[in-house]
């Protein structure tokens, strides 16, 4: 109490001011019609303008269950481009269940950890086993390939990222349809090196590198990047400098895509090693 009665004390000027001021311009307004109008024009624009910085504001904090919403949509969309694709070619199924004609599965996810700057990079995920998310299961970004699942939990998982020095892709340059391996050189985060195209093969800046399929976890045609510039090492091959599609810095959904019938694969692969 005694600080109110200090503070009234010592501005009690500029209060007076304050509320005569106020008295003066009320009687203004009420007065006179054209200070009326004024006034409530300004009022209205000022209303406005705090409505349309409210709205904005909703609009952002409702950005991630849009984000959420998108990033669903797609995954029923690839998996229903997936079955699609699998009724056209019917050449050696007799059987009418479209799901055991699948060789490729979806489920969106969220980034909810990630690294960039160190020389082997990893990313955790809000899904794990529970929701169908386990080991060698890919991980693609909605631009490109981000990674590989190493290890899972009930509710959580982890992804080598592709800026990860152990990390190794089978990728095609798309222009000529030569393949060879991509991998990262822990330098720049938006680049990777192509290895394994011989010499006498014509690349062009721009060309488009996408997956090859040839492994068990990462399907055909997802794109990798685009060749931004390439040199000749002294040996039989290129070394090729990609720019990923993938920017790391930004990524956050993604999704996951597990193989139906990795173990088939890779059980005859190891029966004829």
């Amino acid at each position: 109490m005694r600080n109110l009665l200090n503070f009234l004390a010592r501005y009690n000027n500029l209060i007076i001011f304050l509320l005569l001021e106020g008295i003066a311009v009320y009687l203004v307004v009420k007065g006179n019609d054209y200070q009326n109008l004024r006034v409530a024009k300004d009022m209205r624009v000022l209303t406005l303008g705090i409505e349309k910085s409210i709205a904005k504001t909703r609009a952002y904090l409702n950005l991630y269950n849009i984000n959420t919403k998108i990033a669903q949509e797609n995954v029923n969309l690839r998996n229903r481009l997936e079955r699609m694709i699998k009724n056209e070619n019917l050449l050696f199924f007799s059987v009418s269940d479209t799901i055991s004609q699948e060789q490729y599965v979806y489920t969106s996810a969220i980034i909810i950890n990630n690294s960039i700057n160190r020389q082997k990079n990893f990313f955790t995920l809000n899904k794990g086993k529970r929701q169908g998310v386990d080991i060698d299961m890919a991980v693609i970004s909605p631009d490109g390939v981000a990674g590989i699942i190493i290890s899972s939990s009930e509710n959580f998982s982890v992804a080598m990222s592709l800026l990860n020095l152990d990390f190794h892709l089978s990728a095609r340059i798309m222009s000529n349809g030569y393949f060879g391996s991509i991998s990262w050189d822990g330098r720049d985060y938006r680049y990777a090196i192509l290895n394994e195209i011989p010499l006498h093969v014509v690349i062009n800046k721009g060309d488009t590198v996408k997956t090859t399929g040839y492994s068990a976890i990462f399907p055909q045609g997802v794109l990798v990047g685009v060749v931004n510039d390439f040199e000749k090492t002294g040996g039989d091959f290129y070394k090729i400098r990609i720019l990923l599609a993938t920017d790391f810095k930004k990524i956050d959904y993604v999704s996951v895509i597990g193989n139906l019938k990795k173990i088939e694969q890779v059980d005859i692969e190891k029966q004829n090693q």
